[in-house]
């Protein structure tokens, strides 16, 4: 028999569903033949006669070429070929009505299995395989009593009649095909495929109240399926998952069964898997953490609360609420709230923070501190509550606890929304009390405390606590080197505030200069750098009271400083301050001039490569500010002094490198310059003069011979094509710079070269546009280049109808100062009478 198995399992291997099906339906078609030639009951040639147009719906769907219906299919074979040897056998009437009658069934039941295999596949013509076989199963031949097994059959269609057609029914019908010993020991036992429909079985079983709690306890139903649910495919572990849910459901007592750790390990793992395994994971560990030896093992199983965390965290509404309700459940240990903390879920640890005991509290606050939090994070937890109850640590609680708030708190500050709420909390005040502080005891509270009022101070809201300026200020020579840069950096960003004018203005009168300048040769980097910045940020609005202070001794100290520090924020710091000095103040420049700033300042423009970085803006603000101390156009010799150290290309430069303010400064500087070109100028000598090398040098604006470094020319140093384009750009605030640079070209000597040339280059144009977007103060410059250059007919001809447009809506709308000149243009452009009343 195990032979004859053998060769019918690997002969199905070979054959294909198409061939089957053909096989099968040859087969029913010779079966229908015989029975109609026979003394069989007519019912069962008609039945058989269906079989065929039912093969061929599944013949036609490839998808069901799988080996679960191969196999289902060679059953239906087994039963034909039974049924052909029942027809030909000469044995009695009676005993061939009972026998073609179980044939008849067992057809039906191979074609439930079908079904049952199939149930995920879309079959046409599904309803007739159903109604066929629920037709064989309900076959009735002759008068004679049924078997009890048929009276099973004949309950499960009656059942059937009253259902709707889902894989309920299949799963009942699979039950009527297999007893329940076959399905134990294929639960057991069996291989994928056998254990797939074994299990399937099984949980019909369960769901219908057909086996006993005393029946699944003696088969050992649950260990066996936590040691199936490791290896087996999703689709069964999912099945017995929901098997498991089930047990528990009908049975409050099956949950002592699955508390092994084991048994829920195995299940922890499933939460790693797809989305319907995990939901039903989640939602049975959910059930099982009703008892006491769950809750204290799950969160002992690596990656268990992670990945609770990550589902409560999903888009599953159902998993997510069932994963909540479990770590809810898990929080009572401290230690699973600091697991959860770990994974991103702090709504315990905060519980905690509120209303746990001190020494729970003090658990969840070190644990804080020592977070690698981001800033997402940091949100989530202040928005969660934690801020007030740390502050309220630090304030009320013993040394251990004063040390692991301000820890706690000390992490949590880095974010601006947080400071806010430390604020509200009115930690500021103590904070400052503990900086006064001499008790020993309190001595390690310092530093946190200092380095969290440094973050609060970034808060323009931190003005509110009155005075705190003045006391940080009053502390700065009297504490320990971290303490002095967190103060630092606190004063810095408190006189930075825009609403801090009048702060500032009080940190001077204590002396705040006097305090700072001894920091200039402090030797640790980081609390100097913290002092320049601070100085830069006092200085900005009190420049000639910071020249006072300020001698030339500091003035070298600071040079010094920019040429050999290493860092680029204290470079830029103390390039900052320089830049605040007055320009007026000759005395200070030359000071600068002797200590050869100007070179150090050419060397970094000259050096910067690749991409602008922010704070590589910031330094060239700065620096643009002080070249325009150097370009006086009062003082010619320090510009030629400044032109023979290389600062005219470094401005080039500057007009296409930086902010709108740099670019700025460059065009006020480069201006500064050209204002002296005409005068500077050389006269260009006769061509037949011997040994003449001037032809490069003669410049079209200024009609003679110009150079870069001697004369300042703006032509010869390609410096009109970058300012035009600040001009076309979209920022508009160094348009009147920009402007005044350009009208040294308009001079009354040189105005129809220089005008000739601003056109050649489509000056007229960005002129233009600064009239309509500009600000008044840009607009006026504006007008007095156009009319400059309107002058010249070929211009006025050229750019008169473009100009006209905005000069009309000027004339309508602008400013009352700019109306002499708008009418001057209109006239130029006779669009207006120079006798009008509107001059």
């Amino acid at each position: 028999m195990k032979t004859t198995d053998s060769n019918m399992l690997a002969e199905s291997d070979c054959k294909s569903l198409c061939d089957l099906v053909l096989e099968l339906q040859a087969s029913a078609d010779e079966v229908s033949s015989l029975a109609k030639e026979s003394v069989i009951s007519s019912d069962f040639s008609v039945m058989i006669e269906k079989l065929p147009p039912v093969l061929m719906d599944i013949k036609e769907n490839k998808l069901m070429d799988i080996p679960p219906i191969l196999k289902a299919l060679e059953a239906l074979e087994s039963e034909l070929k039974r049924a052909k040897a029942l027809i030909r056998s000469p044995k009695c009437e009676s005993l061939h009505v009972k026998q073609i009658q179980e044939v008849t069934q067992n057809l039906g039941r191979s074609l439930g299995l079908v079904l049952f295999a199939g149930h995920d596949i879309l079959i046409d013509g599904k309803d007739n395989i159903r109604s066929l076989q629920k037709e064989m199963m309900n076959a009735r031949f002759g008068s004679d009593a049924v078997s009890s097994f048929d009276s099973k059959s004949e309950e499960i269609v009656e059942e059937f009649g009253t259902e709707e057609d889902t894989e309920d029914e299949i799963l009942q019908e699979t039950e009527s095909c297999v007893s329940i010993e076959d399905v134990v020991m294929q639960v057991k036992y069996g291989d994928d495929d056998e254990f797939r429909y074994a299990i399937l079985g099984l949980y019909s079983l369960i769901s219908d109240n057909k086996v006993s709690d005393e029946w699944i306890n003696d088969e050992g139903i649950i260990p066996v399926l936590f040691n199936r649910l490791g290896s087996s495919k999703p689709y069964n572990r999912l099945t017995i998952i929901r098997i498991l849910r089930t047990l528990v459901a009908y049975n409050d007592q099956n949950k002592e069964k699955m508390v092994d750790i084991a048994h829920l390990s195995t299940l922890v793992k499933s939460l790693t898997r797809d989305l319907e395994e995990q939901k039903e994971a989640v939602g049975l560990l959910s059930t099982l953490s009703d008892v006491s030896a769950v809750r204290r093992r799950i969160g002992r199983i690596q990656g268990c609360i992670v990945m609770l965390v990550a589902i409560f965290n999903g888009e599953d509404q159902v998993a997510s609420h069932d994963a909540g309700k479990l770590l809810n459940t898990l929080s009572n240990n401290t230690q699973n709230a600091l697991h959860m903390a770990e994974a991103g879920y702090f709504k315990p640890l905060v519980q905690y923070l509120k209303e746990g005991s001190d020494m729970s509290k003090i658990l969840m606050a070190t644990a804080l501190s020592r977070m690698d939090l981001r800033d997402q994070t940091r949100a989530s937890i202040g928005e969660n509550g934690a801020i007030e109850p740390l502050a309220k640590m630090f304030k009320e609680g013993k040394l251990e606890a004063k040390l692991s708030a301000l820890s706690a708190l000390k992490n949590l500050s880095s974010l601006k929304e947080n400071t806010s709420r430390l604020i509200t909390s009115g930690i500021v005040a103590s904070l400052l009390q503990l900086l006064f502080s001499v008790t020993s005891v309190l001595m390690t509270l310092r530093e946190p405390a200092s380095a969290i009022l440094a973050r609060i101070a970034k808060s323009e809201s931190v003005l509110v606590n009155k005075d705190i300026a003045l006391q940080m200020l009053s502390l700065l020579n009297l504490c320990s080197p971290s303490i002095q840069f967190h103060l630092l950096k606190a004063l810095n960003s408190i006189s930075g505030h825009p609403s801090a004018s009048k702060v500032r203005r009080k940190m001077k009168e204590n002396g705040a200069f006097q305090l700072l300048l001894p920091f200039l040769v402090e030797t640790d980097t980081k609390i100097r750098t913290a002092a320049l910045k601070f100085m830069y940020t006092l200085s900005k609005d009190s420049s000639q009271e910071f020249s006072e202070q300020v001698g030339e001794t500091h003035l070298n100290t600071i040079i010094n400083i920019i040429s050999s520090s290493k860092s680029e924020k204290e470079k830029c710091a103390a390039i900052g301050i320089i830049s605040n000095l007055p320009v007026s103040e000759k005395k200070a420049t030359d000071t600068l001039k002797r200590a050869n700033l100007l070179p150090i300042l050419v060397t970094i423009v000259d050096s910067s490569q690749g991409i602008l970085t922010n704070a590589m803006s910031r330094l060239f603000e700065s620096i643009s500010a002080i070249l325009i101390r150097f370009t006086i156009s009062s003082d010619k010799k320090l510009q030629h002094y400044s032109a023979e150290n290389g600062i005219i290309p470094v401005l080039v430069k500057l007009l296409s490198t930086g902010s709108i303010l740099t670019k700025c400064n460059a065009a006020t500087a480069l201006a500064q310059l050209s204002q002296n070109t005409v005068s500077l100028r050389k006269t260009r000598k006769p061509s037949w003069l011997c040994g003449s090398h001037t032809g490069t040098a003669f410049c079209e604006v200024h009609n003679g011979n110009c150079f870069v470094k001697s004369t300042f020319c703006m032509v010869k140093a390609d410096a009109i094509r970058p300012l035009i384009r600040i001009l076309e750009g979209k920022e508009r605030e160094a348009d009147e710079a920009v402007l005044i640079a350009l009208s040294t070209l308009l001079q009354d000597e040189i105005s129809e070269s220089g005008s000739n040339y601003i056109a050649k280059l489509s000056g007229v144009q960005a002129i233009i546009k600064v009239l309509e977007f500009g600000t008044v103060k840009a607009q006026q410059k504006g007008l007095w280049a156009l009319d400059r250059i309107f002058k010249t007919e070929v211009h006025r001809i050229e750019y008169g109808n473009s100009a006209q447009v905005v000069l009309i809506e000027l004339a309508q709308k602008g400013d009352l100062k700019l109306k002499p000149t708008v009418a001057k243009l209109l006239a130029q452009l006779e669009l207006l009478q120079p006798q009008s009343s509107y001059f």
